[in-house]
This record gives structure tokens, C-alpha cells and sequence, in this order.
């Protein structure tokens, strides 16, 4: 993943409404989650929910498939797990080790 591009999902995570409804899709698991039902447990018009999903697709972070006449919403959990693993790639080994407490500041 570039640089650029995590800037970008990450900007499309840091909006509270569109947190919230991602946060809820990982919850609802691999099965996802009609659309009807995400806005009703969210409190927000369809026409909100549609702006936020449109950012949070453009980045891939969701994806949305239709059964019959219902819109269901998916997480992408392998693009989630590729912006962790972004963040994550350039941590100090040091740094994530856990600290032993024998040697701690201040003895």
C-alpha cells in the first residue's frame, strides 16, 4: 500500500458517521448487513448513509452485493488488514517488544 493511498482510507475512517457504520459492518461479520437495516440502526437519513457508503466503497473498505431486492454491505476485511499491516510494517522491533519490568526507569 503507498503512502498516499493509506492517507487517503485513513481520511475516509477519521468521519465519525462513516466510523460508525464500519465499525458496525465488521461486526455484522462475513454475512454483512442490509442496507435498510444498517440506516436503521444508525438514525440517518438514506440519503447520508448512500454519501458515507460511496466513501467508504471508493476506498474499499466496503463492498455491497444485491440478493433479490435487498442491498447487503460487506466489510472488506483484506484491505482492512492491509492498512494495518501498513501501519504496522515500519514498527521497531524494540519498540513492540514488551518492556521488562526488572529494568524499569526510576530503580
Amino acid at each position: 500500500m503507498e503512502l498516499k493511498f493509506a492517507a487517503t482510507v485513513l481520511k475516509e475512517l477519521g468521519h465519525i458517521t462513516r466510523l460508525g457504520i464500519y465499525k458496525r459492518l465488521i461486526k455484522a461479520g462475513p454475512k454483512g448487513m442490509a442496507v435498510g437495516e444498517l440506516q436503521k440502526q444508525l438514525e440517518i437519513p438514506a440519503s447520508t448513509l448512500s454519501h458515507h457508503l460511496s466513501s467508504l466503497i471508493s476506498v474499499s473498505l466496503v463492498r455491497q452485493e444485491r440478493h433479490g431486492r435487498t442491498l447487503y454491505c460487506h466489510a472488506c476485511y483484506e484491505n482492512l488488514g492491509a492498512l494495518i499491516s501498513f501501519l504496522t510494517d515500519e514498527c521497531c522491533s524494540e519498540a513492540c517488544e514488551p518492556r521488562d519490568t526488572d529494568t524499569d526507569v526510576g530503580e
